[in-house]
């Protein structure tokens, strides 16, 4: 299956549209993405599910991270538009909805365009890793009792950093 995120802006929102799987090999390209949005001064943020097909804890960490960074500015706001059934399990049940609004419905998103993918070399295989690590410790800190899901994967993301920076 195809995947691929685009983006846009609407006056004063950046949407974020995932098409097929959202998963750890879009994450880090996103999260780079909405840093940037936010050193820009978006405050809104739009993701819309309505052509994701899946989502796995990185991705869904990784929308937590973003969301946890405009609540901690106090005035930024991020919003899940066209969210089906089973994506409206995953996020909830991960204690999301505690952080952003979940719609099943909403406005269509503006003109997009294709977020660049990042040639993978040593370095990007480094921060993938930490960009799972992030996706998965905003997880944690949205509700902690996912810590205990996500125990065994906190271990070895943390250990697979540490050799990786040992090997250097």
């Amino acid at each position: 299956m195809q995947s691929s995120i685009q983006v846009g802006v609407n006056g004063p929102a950046v949407w974020v549209k995932v098409e097929g799987k959202g998963s750890f090999l879009n994450s880090g390209n996103l999260k780079e993405f909405a840093q940037e949005m936010d050193n820009r001064g978006y405050r809104e943020f739009v993701i819309d599910l309505q052509n994701c097909a899946m989502m796995d804890s990185t991705f869904m960490g990784t929308m937590a991270g973003v969301a946890l960074r405009l609540k901690e500015i106090r005035h930024g706001h991020l919003h899940v538009v066209h969210c089906g059934t089973r994506s409206h399990e995953l996020l909830t049940g991960l204690g999301l909805d505690q952080i952003f609004e979940i719609h099943t419905n909403g406005a269509s998103a503006p003109q997009c365009q294709l977020l660049k993918d990042e040639a993978k070399s040593a370095a990007a295989k480094k921060e993938t890793t930490k960009t799972m690590l992030d996706a998965h410790e905003a997880l944690c800190e949205v509700a902690p009792e996912n810590f205990f899901r996500f125990k065994d994967v906190l271990d070895y993301l943390k250990q697979d950093l540490h050799h990786e920076t040992a090997a250097k």
